[in-house]
């Protein structure tokens, strides 16, 4: 059988955050930890999806060359309005 490593770290979250955890943990009878070991584990793939801090903070990509302006298209006579003699 594989043994578990089983490292220290300390987690800060927000008050209500954190009874929301506990809660969550009495009702599943689970640990802390193994509650937002499995949070983790469900929301890893949308994490990953957000863009890093290098990702913000570097420099818009350049946008592709403007396509050339359209030709204007010539003006069309008005028809003459039937009040007027033909």
């Amino acid at each position: 059988m594989a043994t578990t490593d089983h490292r220290k770290q300390s987690l800060y979250f927000p008050e209500d955050m954190l009874e929301e955890i506990q809660r969550e943990a009495t009702r599943q009878d689970r640990s802390l930890s193994w509650i937002v070991q499995q949070a983790w584990k469900v929301a890893r793939g949308d994490i990953r999806k957000m863009p890093s801090v290098n990702d913000v903070l570097s420099p818009p990509p350049r946008p592709a060359a403007a396509p050339a302006p359209a030709q204007p298209v010539p003006a069309v006579a008005a028809a003459p309005s039937s009040d007027e003699p033909k």
